[in-house]
């Protein structure tokens, strides 16, 4: 029921403290409900995803407090349940990781499919494969997902990805970790998240190596212990405010990051005239010249992030010639291209590509966040134009930024909230 309210063309300058993972928190978060014990887990990222799985955690049995913002102390040992409530697990992607974390504790999971932001088909046919060489039994039967181990229990299995699934490889390292034998786990995914997780579980007693390379090789264990471990800072929401800087010029330290996660980001930012200097766990940007064209291809990890594709179109939208950006994940990315040119963008697009002709300024407009990254995106487009913004639908933004308004205040942003109309935000969040 709230909006952003942007007075762009201001600079920024000063400091961005960066939060944990969200890409990360949503299946170290569920891979708790496989300890037998209390994890406490810091550098929790306070947003509304992270909130929806601790409410979906709580309604299976375990006992959740916090500590304080961000740490979180889970004690799943007594819980019983199976099945995830299905008013929440619809709305959000990450539910789905539920299922491994069930299956692998109980050999039982009911959980209905995925919900989240809607950049086109989510097919789950990867983690079902996995379950099932894992020897369970799968079903999708009204739109939920039915999983049972058989009776002796889960095995280890070689199992090779069609395609490089963060979700499925995580997924399959969930529903491994406590299984009967060796699993390993071909052409998976590298991205830092996975790696998080693996270390999440390793740290809890697990047995789990190779995670970040094209293998990973589980030993089953037991049972997992409790203990504590802090999540990684999110790569997306520092290459996010990397971009703002990007956009709306100025100078900014970003701290807490790990740079070599960003270098990806990194890259493209220079490429367009940035500066990016590394200093410790924190990377220093600025941006006073013009901006130049580049193009995009987005990859895999260690390529460039198609969560970071719109954020860096933003930008593309004010350099100098004509950019390319290719995006090669998702199939709706690009649903903000319609806001953007209410800004005076210039954009075309044909299937995956999208032609981006720079111009000299964007003007604020009344905008629509379409998912959360779009949402960012817009967000940076804000702080670039000239005069008002207002950007609805904030609640995709808020799925994956916490604190974003108090952050870019912080460096000399004019945003701030205001109450939105009660009815248009209802019709929206019923059909997001």
């Amino acid at each position: 029921m709230q909006k952003y309210v942007i007075n762009g063309g201001k600079p920024l300058h000063g400091e961005i403290e960066i939060s944990g993972a969200k890409n990360a928190a949503v299946a170290i978060l569920p891979a708790a409900l496989l300890v037998e014990g209390v994890c406490r887990i810091e550098n929790v990222p306070q947003i509304s995803d992270v909130t929806l799985i601790l409410r979906i955690i709580e309604e299976l049995g375990a006992n959740v407090r916090f500590l304080n913002k961000n740490t979180v102390e889970i004690d799943s040992t007594h819980i019983s349940g199976f099945r995830v409530p299905d008013e929440l697990s619809r709305k959000l992607r990450a539910s789905y990781y539920m299922i491994g974390a069930l299956l692998g504790r109980f050999g039982h999971a009911i959980v209905s499919m995925p919900g989240g932001c809607d950049l086109g088909s989510r097919p789950i046919d990867l983690h079902i494969k996995s379950f099932e060489a894992l020897g369970a039994s799968v079903d999708v039967v009204s739109g939920y997902v039915h999983a049972h181990a058989p009776e002796q229990g889960l095995h280890g299995s070689t199992i090779y990805m069609d395609q490089a699934s963060v979700g499925a490889t995580m997924n399959t390292m969930l529903a491994a970790v406590c299984s009967e034998g060796r699993t390993s786990i071909e052409n998976a995914a590298k991205e830092p998240h996975i790696v998080d997780l693996a270390n999440f579980l390793n740290s809890m007693g697990a047995d789990i190596r190779g995670a970040g390379t094209d293998v990973i090789r589980i030993r089953g264990v037991e049972r997992l212990h409790g203990g504590t471990y802090s999540i990684i800072p999110d790569q997306i929401e520092a290459g996010t405010y990397m971009a703002a800087v990007t956009a709306a010029g100025g100078d900014v330290l970003i701290k807490n990051v790990i740079p070599k996660h960003l270098d990806c980001i990194t890259a493209k930012l220079v490429e367009m005239g940035a500066r990016v200097e590394e200093i410790g766990d924190a990377v220093r940007i600025s941006r006073s010249g013009p901006l130049k064209r580049v193009n995009i291809k987005t990859m895999p990890y260690p390529g460039f992030p198609t969560d970071m594709q719109p954020q860096i179109s933003a930008c593309l939208c004010l350099a100098d010639g004509t950019s390319v950006v290719n995006e090669g994940i998702w199939e709706n990315r690009y649903r903000y291209v319609g806001e953007f040119r209410r800004m005076g963008a210039q954009i075309q697009v044909d299937g995956k590509i999208a032609v981006i002709e720079g111009v000299n300024k964007l003007m604020g407009a009344s905008l629509r966040a379409c998912d959360l990254r779009a949402g960012a995106a817009m967000v940076i487009a804000g702080l670039a134009a000239k005069g008002k913004t207002e950007i609805t639908r904030i609640f995709y933004i808020e799925r994956g930024y916490e604190d974003l308004v108090e952050k870019l205040r912080g460096v000399g942003a004019d945003i701030r909230l205001e109450e939105d109309d009660v009815e248009e935000y209802q019709r929206d969040a019923d059909v997001g």
